[in-house]
């Protein structure tokens, strides 16, 4: 470590000269001008920084100039308060058109010379939808507040100057440059900047479950080389300055600096920030300062809420609205025209008429008169009703126990609330893969090591054997329990005021809870990513003996000939397993170990001088510097690759055979005989677990000591990948086994070496850009840097060299190259995951010039990202290929049927993937995705001439293949859809990207549509996007894609419905999601099923809307040509406001919410049905006018029915509006029984509660009404009118004669148009029977009592209907 100090401060000196930048220390430790100036006035910081001092130290008047535009730590996720509510309110409500529509035509009544109805009359529409609406945001905001009130009431220690310790205050009081004093299970109550921790390396855990879902461990580390590090901090002395960036919303990004008094400043990162909801584990006690408080807080800013979009059957709505627009205007011009040419033509009037008025003017004041009385053709219910039709259809699919996951105890999330009907439109479904359409729960399967292939056959008869166990305990019903926690996890619903993400996730099977729970009395801790199918890796025997060499201190290694390992192959084998242990971010924790602190090793199996001894045998170096005699024999170079200290090894190694011995170096002899007496005295009375050779030459597993099985398996890895995992625990199986980590060593475990403990340098990260991670150690003997990287075989094998100098280092790693690139072929065509290991030897001088870089960029804020992903690039060339992993990620349960019933429902399925084309085609062909039959394309070019080219050519290939398949199915008799023979593109990223550029987009897009599936291999996260933005938008079709990691977010917020999955990659794409469920297999059901219902109802009771209103509003129009178009009404105000407000409201609700076209079960079997509403089918501009034909025939018979009855008598208005308003009512309820598809009590109590609302009303209101509607007196009228037999013949009359032609065309039309699917169906059953029966006949006919009747008692056929039924 003094030398790693020694080398930072050196790189500080050097750095002193770019000061003038202004992000850098100044020589010497002194603080130069720059410092002081910004010392003295931090008002300089603005934009794209912040200065935090210490509340409570000794630069008060920094502090309080700086602090004055920072927010405090009280949280207000309420839109209002008591004061601002109804202005508000109000004013949100009013950006509405229909509501501003609405009060224009208040307004506009209370103008005297159009006034239609009483003034207060025409308020009473607008003032109750705009009071429902209020009562519900109060609500919902008052919801807010009691949960804010709750948190910023939280109670938290916060160091108090005055008193010299730390007190007890609330959340909301805690400002920036507060000291907060956290302790283990406490949830954080801002983001701090870490200074100290109780655990003695400065290390801190914290569990991110809160902000991203991942319950497994982040670590962070106390800001580097404070003064008080590794001892409690004095906080009345601290002067450092903090600088760092402006709030921002990025979880994984924190860049600054900390600058001390003796101005040395030292570069703060993403892993020493606390960030605010998440909770301290594992660590006693932390201090850290306060740098964002409040809504300026990470998770404060990424708390968006639910999302809100514009569903397409909303736009298709608003045309509508619009075409009622222009009929209301076509209405109202008709009148005012009639009202004009009736008063120019009135002659001598028996009645007072205003003559003074021009006709023309009373036209135009007729006009505004109608626009006030047929208002309702404009129908501002709707848009409430909808709101609340959607709720409650998110209620059902929220309740569906189809779409929960008894194992996750998670259930479907619906986080846009506006786009349900969305679902059943769908024409493109992208998915990604891994964690997708597979479980990413990944298993270690084989491995390829010096260019050596190891199938781990044993390891794949274990997972066939875990398939058939898990396939047989399918249908148990188990308790799933946390396996963090060891409670059981709730179904947490969203909340759109809380920062926290609902969906819960674990990893470990129901079955495989159920066993410990059964073995185990107590259930011990399972950690992120640790099923027992990834813990239990069963090792390659011919690895394992290749292993044994290691440790047996008399064998001597060839050149890998007779059997026996060559030192060059066992050196890439044990530098594989070390890079396996290693190279990756995964924490260790036990029991015994709460702190995840590195545990002291125990005795070592060898003294140093036996280990050097050991490796005398072994000759490798890097091949950089490889020559002929360092390949034959060169001690050191091998000794450099292994670590000092130890414990007892994990294997028993067999007896070597004799002709091994004889290869010892010269010299050595004596040697290596006292070694061997002195392991052989070692091993007696021991029984060390490993593997022992049978006589046939093979290895057996033989049993461990029981202390070092329960050491073993008290080691719990919690991996931010399930990849880390998977990899850690196939070392384990070798027992080369990572037992502790910290922020600057590791303890590895080696087979007869023991405990390592290696000093770590640097981490370098998995990022999208760069697909690999590496870590930077220092080897304890030698002193040598060693750079350990793991990735994706496209980018590492580029990154491995070709060793220069000596012809047999050539062709050695020219074969291993060849042989690695076989395997990782091998592995793709299997469906495997593959990663490439790869290792560097680092010169001192080399790593020095390094690491100044990389601490320029560690300590930047401007352009940090950029600087550290060049630092990386630069440190990862020049590699040496040690071997490659097939990593087993099995498809989730029911995907293939899922795929199948959604290619059969017309949806295109395109698979977006960063993985190789071998291993996206084994999975499309195991998903059904891709079929034997189907001819493949596959798309890869190194040049955008090639790419134009090359899609040209599929695109002909593709026309040919069309036309030849027509041709064929032709003569057969059926069409080429019939035939399953289809084209599925493949194409990788590289192609992808020129075939998104301008020129050639189109050609990709036509060529794409002419294939039943795409394909997208190795593809960013930036091109998901584009190819879904551009299917899209050049083919205008509705688009669905579905995730489940952070590089999903993008396609997922660019496709018209994005769906998360909740899998193991965290909670980045449920957060970003439209809807959120835990298996791919969820997608059936919630498209074919909801997905239909949702937009078939809200069609229907759009339409529905429309034609009562139109309906309605007609019996007004036709009336008008019986009053000279004056604007008179034949009903009193009252019955015309309250009739589609109250009487007529409820029932489509209901309709909207309960109506079923197709049962569930139909909709499943018969996915063709889903390509009703995916067409628009139920909602097409013909509908709409069909509706309103309907619309118009049944108002006038509704008016004219009456009307020639009543004929001659001496009714007045109002009695003769009284037997239209009923037969309306009638005629309106039962056209809506006509077109449900379901009727249950619910709508038969809501149909009767409107009758009988509706007469009860009206029969009051004529009771008890004298003076209510002036200047009409409609007392006593509707009570004469239901006394007299003439009103009940009158509505009977009509309402069968409006809804005859309705209920002749419903029965039309399912009879001659019903759907094909169901037709198929249909005949099917009709087949099947119809052969049950010819069956039945044949045996009765042609069976003898000595004969064996066809299918009877046969144990090779199935029995017979007659059998059956005998």
């Amino acid at each position: 470590m003094e030398r790693l100090h020694w080398v930072q401060h050196r790189c500080r000196q050097l750095l002193a000269g770019d000061s003038e930048r202004g992000w850098y220390s100044a020589p010497n430790g002194l603080p130069n001008k720059n410092f002081l100036d910004r010392h003295s006035s931090p008002q300089r910081v603005s934009g794209k920084r912040r200065t935090v001092f210490a509340r409570h130290g000794p630069h008060q008047q920094e502090y309080e100039a700086a602090s004055k535009k920072y927010k405090g730590n009280a949280i207000r996720t309420t839109k209002y308060s008591l004061l601002t509510f109804l202005p508000m309110n109000l004013f949100q409500q009013f950006h509405r058109a229909a509501n501003l529509y609405f009060l224009f035509l208040a307004l506009l009544n209370w103008v005297p010379v159009v006034e239609a109805f009483q003034k207060e009359i025409t308020m009473i529409p607008l003032v109750v939808v705009l009071t429902v609406i209020a009562i519900k945001d109060a609500l919902e905001d008052y919801r807010r507040y009691l949960f804010d009130k709750k948190v910023n009431n939280n109670v938290v220690r916060v160091f108090c100057s005055k008193q010299k310790t730390y007190v007890q205050k609330c959340w909301k009081d805690v400002q920036v440059g507060d000291f907060v004093r956290l302790s283990s299970n406490e949830i954080i109550p801002a983001d701090l900047l870490l200074l100290y921790s109780s655990d003695p390396r400065g290390v801190c855990y914290i569990e991110t479950s809160n902000l991203d879902g991942e319950t497994n461990l982040k670590q962070r580390q106390v800001v580097s080389d404070l003064p008080f590090q590794g001892a409690e901090l004095t906080l009345e002395n601290f002067r450092s300055r903090i600088e760092c960036e402006n709030p921002n919303n990025d979880l994984s990004r924190f860049r600054g600096y900390m600058e001390h008094p003796n101005g040395v400043r030292v570069g703060l990162h993403n892993s020493n920030l606390l960030l605010r909801s998440c909770t301290i584990r594992n660590t006693e006690t932390v201090v850290g300062i306060v740098v964002y408080a409040g809504h300026e807080t990470k998770a404060m800013m990424n708390n968006s809420g639910p999302r809100y979009k514009r569903s397409q059957l909303e736009k298709r709505l608003n045309t509508d609205v619009l075409w009622c627009v222009v009929l209301l205007i076509v209405m109202c011009l008709t009148a005012a025209v009639g009202h004009g040419l009736w008063m120019k033509n009135l002659k001598d009037p028996i009645f007072q008429v205003d003559g003074e008025t021009s006709p023309a003017l009373a036209g135009f004041y007729v006009f505004w008169t109608m626009i006030i009385v047929l208002q309702v053709l404009i129908p501002i219910s709707l848009y409430v009703s909808i709101e609340i039709v959607k709720l409650g259809q998110i209620y059902f699919i929220h309740n569906d126990l189809a779409l929960y996951n008894e194992q996750l105890d998670s259930r479907i999330q619906c986080r846009a609330l506006n786009i349900t009907e969305d679902l059943g439109q769908i024409q493109y479904l992208f998915s990604d893969k891994t964690g997708t359409l597979t479980e990413n729960k990944m298993v270690f399967r084989r491995c390829s090591i010096f260019g050596v292939e190891y199938p781990h056959e044993e390891n794949a008869r274990r997972l066939e054997v875990y398939e058939a166990e898990k396939t047989e305990a399918g249908g148990r019903s188990v308790t799933l329990k946390s396996g963090c926690s060891g409670k059981s996890l709730s179904c947490r619903s969203l909340s759109c005021n809380r920062s926290s993400v609902s969906l819960h996730t674990l990893t470990d099977e129901a079955e495989e809870e159920e066993e410990d729970q059964l073995t185990n009395h107590i259930q011990r801790k399972t950690s992120a990513f640790c099923s027992r199918v990834a813990r239990e890796v069963v090792p390659d025997p011919m690895l394992v003996r290749k292993l044994n060499w290691l440790r047996s201190p008399v064998l001597t290694l060839s050149d890998g000939s007779s059997g026996t390992p060559s030192s060059l192959e066992l050196t890439y084998i044990t530098d594989f397993f070390l890079a396996l242990a290693m190279c990756n971010s995964v924490v260790v924790s036990s029991p015994s170990q709460p702190r995840h602190q590195v545990p002291e090793a125990r005795t070592p199996l060898k003294s140093l001088e036996e280990i050097k001894l050991m490796f005398q045998r072994f000759s490798f170096s890097p091949f950089s510097t490889l020559s002929p005699p360092q390949i034959r024999g060169s001690p050191h170079s091998f000794t450099s690759r292994l670590f000092a200290r130890g414990k007892t090894g994990s294997f028993t190694f067999p007896t070597p055979p004799d002709n091994t011995t004889g290869r010892s170096e010269p010299g050595l002899e004596d040697q290596l005989e006292t070694s061997k007496l002195d392991s052989l005295s070692r091993a007696e009375g021991k029984d060390a677990g490993g593997m022992e050779e049978r006589e046939d030459g093979t290895t057996e597993n033989t049993k461990m000591s029981p202390d070092e099985r329960d050491y073993d398996d008290e080691l719990l890895y919690e991996a931010e990948s399930p990849d880390e995992a998977a990899l850690v625990h196939a070392a384990q199986a070798y027992r080369c086994t990572l037992r502790g980590r910290s922020a600057e060593s590791l303890l590895v475990d080696l087979p007869g070496i023991g405990s390592l403990v290696v000093q770590l340098l640097h981490i370098l990260p998995f990022d999208s850009n760069r697909k690999r991670m590496s870590v930077v150690i220092r080897h304890p003997l030698s002193g040598q840097v060693v750079v350990y990287t793991k990735g994706a075989d496209s980018v590492i094998m580029d990154l491995t060299e070709t060793p220069k100098g000596a012809d047999h280092a050539q062709e050695i790693y020219g074969h291993i190259r060849e042989q690695t690139q076989k395997h990782l072929d091998s592995y793709a065509r299997d469906g495997l995951r593959t990663l490439c290991i790869a290792k560097k030897v680092l010169e001192e001088e080399e790593y020095e010039v390094w690491l100044k870089r990389q601490l320029l960029a560690e300590s930047s804020i401007e352009n940090r990202e950029e600087l550290l992903l060049e630092s990386a690039q630069r440190l990862e060339t020049h590699l040496t290929l040690l071997g490659t992993t097939g990593i087993l990620d099995r498809l989730q349960e029911e995907v293939p049927e899922t795929i199948e019933a959604l290619q059969r429902a017309g949806i295109k399925v395109w698979v977006l993937t960063g993985d190789k084309k071998e291993t996206a085609i084994n999975i499309a062909y195991a998903c059904k995705l891709l079929r034997p039959n189907d001819q493949l394309l596959t798309a890869s070019c190194g040049s955008k001439e090639a790419c134009a080219a090359l899609l040209q050519q599929l695109r002909l290939e593709v026309q040919h293949g069309e036309d030849s398949l027509t041709t064929g199915a032709g003569n057969h008799g059926k069409s080429s859809s019939d035939c399953g023979t289809g084209f599925v593109l493949v194409t990788d990223g590289c192609t992808l990207d020129w075939a998104l550029q301008e020129d050639l987009k189109n050609d990709f897009v036509v060529l794409s549509c002419k294939c039943k599936a795409v394909i997208c291999c190795r593809s960013t996260p930036l091109q998901k996007s584009q190819v879904v933005q551009l299917i899209r938008d050049q083919l205008g079709v509705m688009a669905l894609a579905v995730g489940d990691g952070a590089n999903d977010v993008s396609m997922i917020q660019v496709a018209d419905v994005g769906i998360g999955i909740s899998g193991q990659e965290g909670m980045q794409a449920v957060m970003s999601s439209d809807f959120a469920v835990s298996r791919f297999k969820h997608l059936r059901k919630l498209l074919l099923v909801h997905g239909r219902w949702c937009y078939s109802r809200l069609a229907n009771m759009i339409l529905y809307f429309i034609y009562k209103n139109v309906m309605y509003v007609n019996l007004l129009f036709w009336y008008q040509f019986f009053c000279g178009f004056s604007g008179s009404v034949m009903t009193n105000s009252w019955v015309l406001i309250f009739f589609n407000l109250l009487f007529t409201s409820v029932p489509p609700l209901i309709y909207g919410v309960l109506d079923r076209d197709t049962p569930a079960d139909t909709l499943m079997e018969l996915p063709e049905l889903y390509q009703d509403t995916q067409s628009s089918k139920v909602y097409i501009p013909s509908m709409f006018w069909f509706t309103v034909l309907d619309a118009f025939y049944q108002s006038l018979v509704c008016f004219f029915v009456p009307y020639f009855a009543y004929a001659g008598s001496d009714v007045g208005d109002l009695s003769f509006g009284s037997p239209i308003n009923a037969s309306a009512l009638l005629i309106i309820l039962l056209h809506q029984v006509i077109e449900s598809h379901t009727l249950t009590w619910i709508h038969v109590l809501v149909l009767v509660f409107s009758s009988s609302f509706y007469f009860g009303f009206v029969l009051l209101f004529s009771v008890i009404c004298v003076t209510c509607s002036p200047p009409t007196n409609p007392l006593g009228v509707e009570t004469l009118q239901m006394s007299q037999p003439l009103f009940y013949i009158v509505c009977a009359l009509t309402t069968v004669t409006a809804l005859l032609p309705r209920l002749l065309f419903r029965a039309l039309h399912n009879t001659l148009h019903s759907s094909a699917a169901l037709k198929s169906a249909q005949m099917d059953k009709e087949d099947s029977e119809r052969y049950r029966r010819r069956m039945q006949c044949w045996n009765l006919k042609h069976s003898p009592a000595n004969r064996v009747p066809v299918c009877v008692d046969n144990p090779d056929l199935e029995p017979n209907s007659a059998s059956v039924m005998s």
